[in-house]
């Protein structure tokens, strides 16, 4: 009788166990430092959680104070394998970059979106002993040119959005393109949209017979690793708060040049179509 009423109990608390789970909506998110933070930001500035009030850009799901419109369980991902998780969670909170990557459309699919003025602006990147180096000029010059930022602006409408705020012709005044002739500048980057952009920059960079090598990577580390090494000289695949933080928790010295465009973050629907189980509508 002991046993059957041991094997009863087990049964119970294992069936409130996933009960419990069950009454949870789930929400994957990238799990490196800055995305999950802004992941959780994107969810406070709706209303659906509270963060601690010393929660910053860093902040992770131990940073939940409280849930204001459902009980939330947060499955960390690997950034760029969000996408591929969707399906098995209630939302998926993923960068811009890899939603077009997967096919989906930001500004269209996506159930909340964060504004335009996000200070998650993309960015070029070279280490910090290369950054007053002429090939580094003409590599700013032509990513804040008028021609990318028309490009961007009409090519993503919306799921990407130039910031340049004086854009220019393509050129940088003070460089000496004549002894630039023949050089190359590797520039390590995500496939979609930086190698995109990328390629306009190619184009204007080619025209003064400055070559400029695109190495396409997915993951969040090789582009930073590769340019504090020295074997690429440039990158462009990351936000600023994410590269500060890179900088902060590696002893690394990668430095800003350009500040390129803002990929807005999105939550997507999984198994929910709909925002009704956050209690909220869009």
């Amino acid at each position: 009788m002991k046993k059957l009423i041991a094997i009863l109990l087990v049964a119970v608390l294992a069936l409130s166990a996933v009960t419990a789970f069950a009454d949870k909506i789930t929400i994957a998110v990238p799990n490196d430092a800055t995305n999950e933070g802004r992941a959780l930001l994107l969810l406070q500035a709706n209303g659906v959680i509270k963060l601690k009030d010393d929660a910053g850009i860093t902040a992770t799901k131990e940073d939940v104070e409280a849930y204001l419109t459902a009980e939330i369980e947060f499955v960390e991902v690997e950034a760029a394998m969000v996408p591929s998780v969707r399906d098995d969670v209630d939302y998926a909170i993923i960068n811009n970059n890899y939603a077009l990557d997967a096919g989906i459309n930001p500004v269209a699919d996506s159930l909340l979106i964060e504004s335009a003025d996000s200070p998650y602006v993309n960015v070029v990147c070279v280490r910090e002993d290369n950054v007053d180096t002429d090939l580094a000029k003409a590599l700013v010059a032509a990513s804040l040119s008028q021609k990318v930022f028309d490009y961007i602006n009409e090519t993503y409408a919306g799921a990407a959005i130039a910031v340049a705020a004086e854009p220019t012709d393509g050129y940088d005044p003070t460089v000496d393109y004549e002894a630039l002739k023949g050089q190359t500048i590797t520039i390590a980057c995500s496939p979609t949209p930086h190698a995109q952009i990328l390629a306009l920059v190619q184009e204007i960079l080619a025209a003064k017979e400055i070559n400029l090598e695109i190495i396409e990577l997915t993951d969040y580390v090789t582009p930073n690793t590769v340019v504090e090494d020295g074997e690429v000289f440039a990158n462009y695949f990351a936000h600023i708060p994410y590269q500060e933080n890179f900088n902060q928790e590696n002893g690394t010295h990668i430095a800003v040049i350009a500040a390129v465009h803002v990929e807005p973050m999105g939550l997507y629907g999984g198994k929910q179509t709909d925002l009704a189980a956050l209690g909220l509508q869009k």
